[in-house]
């Protein structure tokens, strides 16, 4: 098996995470692996922020998980049923902005992408990984313009996704594969 196959193959969805920090040359690697994400007609409808500032990202974390709890009691209570949150201790988080707009359905796609190349990048380094939009919690609340602001967000641009990165406190497994969910018609 290839070298990419393997990284499919082994990454996991990561909730929990040590402190320890990326390093560069590793979040180098994994943002010029997402830039080179193919686009819809090249549009490359996105701004990828690299945060390593704990502070802000706990910032981030609280105000999203308020507004969870204000906008959909059910996914903050099956949270706090799991004693989960946002970003799992998680000491980096990939912010992927979209220009407004881009929430169609091709700018959806191009986000995908872009978020998906930076875990499988992120797995063939070693890295844990996890997508997670619940993120988007922050950015629909009265802190929404401040975040964007500390985060350089260019303007015209909103939250899309976020990946977050670093060590697995423990080994996690893949999601089972289901044969059943493919069709061949010949």
């Amino acid at each position: 098996m290839n070298e990419t196959l393997r990284a499919i193959e082994e990454r996991f969805s990561c909730r929990a995470f040590t402190d320890e920090q990326p390093t560069d040359v590793q979040l180098e690697a994994i943002t010029l692996a997402a830039l080179q994400s193919p686009s819809g007609m090249n549009r490359q409808g996105w701004q990828i922020i690299v945060v390593r500032d704990k502070a802000l990202i706990d910032n981030i974390e609280a105000e999203g998980m308020k507004n969870l709890e204000a906008d959909n009691q059910e996914m903050f209570q099956r949270m706090q049923e799991r004693r989960a949150r946002i970003f799992y201790n998680a000491p980096c988080v990939i912010i992927i902005a979209i220009k407004k707009g881009e929430s169609s359905s091709d700018g959806l796609v191009d986000l995908g992408i872009v978020a998906q190349t930076a875990v499988i990048a992120a797995t063939s380094l070693g890295l844990a990984s996890l997508h997670c939009g619940l993120a988007g919690f922050a950015f629909t609340g009265d802190k929404a313009a401040e975040f964007k602001q500390q985060l350089g967000f260019p303007e015209g641009y909103e939250f899309g996704l976020s990946v977050l990165l670093g060590q697995a406190k423990e080994q996690g497994t893949p999601h089972p594969v289901d044969m059943s969910k493919v069709t061949y018609i010949k």
